[in-house]
């Protein structure tokens, strides 16, 4: 049977502000001073350790790594982060595409979050077209300048916008020198303005909920953000724009900054709130890269790092600080957790609600635990 791909050209895209959002950046904020949730008390004294390895490692000049899915923004942590950040107890953080749409549609729309059995019935789950548009234009944008996916969406947020460079002069490039390392960013851009009718200059996007943004904070900051997609994972699949081109390269160029954050991390901490997938796959990975190119050079193995994960899923009833379960406990089958007691150093699992982790964490770090 002759299966034919599906023409994405031909969906008709909606304006965001025809959707009915869930959750509104002013309703979702935290106050970084504010009381946060309560924790139990075994999670209390974790957090507690968790805070004092962040000041160790800091202090040895180590990495300490945020890997987060997309709740904890929704869940109105960005402020708080961004006060980890300004202070240095962040040195890097990674998410998933999910975590930018949410982050880029609260800094512009104010709000996000749609329903999703209703959206897939009526055939307009995630087709909104500020979303798909400007995550795609501010990826290609940054592209030119060397940016993977988080910097790049990360400065269009804190610039309020991006400039896009003459058609003519990126044809010219592209004849040029073929072969230069940028020359599939630079088609890309060119085919897509062509497509979608982008004009060369100053495209303004005005962000006015930027202070809801943890990628525009981390970009202002100067903390490495990196995003790592799948292709037909997020709602800008769903548009004419998407282009797997753009959003892959970003993903790769940003594993690749990962890894240089993992080869900091002897004596560090790895922070996965809410991240059951992407934060083990991507860390596994990268952490045997890094392994690799180390042992080549003829350097150890990274050591001396603690992770510490975060999620509403028990544990399985297993402790992880002894390594993995069995195959016959269904423990075992529990990726987030199974995934990083694999990676060397210690890993400490935290049934815990994400959002309130951090904010204890926090206000652990400041000196002022909330009791």
């Amino acid at each position: 049977m002759a299966v034919q791909p599906i023409d994405l050209s031909r969906l008709k895209v909606l304006p965001l502000a025809e959707r009915h959002s869930l959750t509104r950046a002013a309703d979702i904020l935290l106050d970084p001073d504010g009381p946060p949730k309560p924790c139990s008390a075994p999670n209390t004294a974790l957090i507690a350790e968790c805070a004092a390895n962040i000041r160790a490692a800091r202090e040895r000049g180590a990495s300490v790594m945020l890997v987060y899915g997309a709740h904890l923004l929704r869940n109105g942590a960005a402020r708080v982060l961004e006060r980890m950040m300004a202070n240095g107890w962040l040195t890097h953080l990674a998410t998933n595409g999910a975590g930018t749409i949410h982050d880029w549609e609260y800094a512009w729309f104010g709000a996000s979050t749609e329903s999703v059995e209703m959206g897939v019935a009526g055939g307009h789950f995630g087709t909104w077209h500020e979303t798909a548009t400007n995550i795609h234009l501010a990826v290609m944008a940054g592209a030119l300048d060397g940016l993977g996916y988080g910097r790049a969406l990360g400065r269009f947020i804190h610039d309020d916008g991006a400039t896009l460079p003459d058609p003519a002069e990126l044809a010219g490039l592209i004849r040029a020198d073929p072969l230069h390392p940028l020359t599939a960013a630079r088609a890309d851009l060119l085919r897509a303005m062509h497509e979608q009718n982008w004009p060369a200059g100053r495209v303004r996007v005005e962000h006015r909920w930027k202070h809801a943004s943890i990628l525009a904070e981390a970009y202002r900051h100067g903390v490495p953000v990196t995003v790592h997609p799948g292709i037909g994972y997020d709602i800008v699949s769903n548009h004419p724009v998407f282009s797997g081109a753009a959003l892959g390269r970003g993903g790769e160029w940003d594993f690749k900054l990962f890894g240089g954050s993992v080869d900091a991390l002897d004596g560090g901490v790895v922070l996965s709130v809410g991240s059951a997938i992407m934060g083990p796959q991507v860390f596994e990975k990268s952490l045997s890269c890094v392994n690799n190119l180390r042992l080549q050079a003829g350097r150890g193995v990274v050591s001396g790092h603690t992770i510490f994960v975060v999620d509403l899923q028990d544990g399985g009833g297993w402790d992880w600080t002894k390594g993995e379960p069995p195959k016959t406990n269904p423990a075992y089958y529990l990726r987030f957790c199974k995934s990083y007691s694999r990676m060397g150093g210690a890993m400490h699992y935290a049934q815990c609600d994400n959002a309130a982790f951090v904010h204890h964490l926090y206000r652990a770090l400041a000196g002022d635990p909330a009791r």
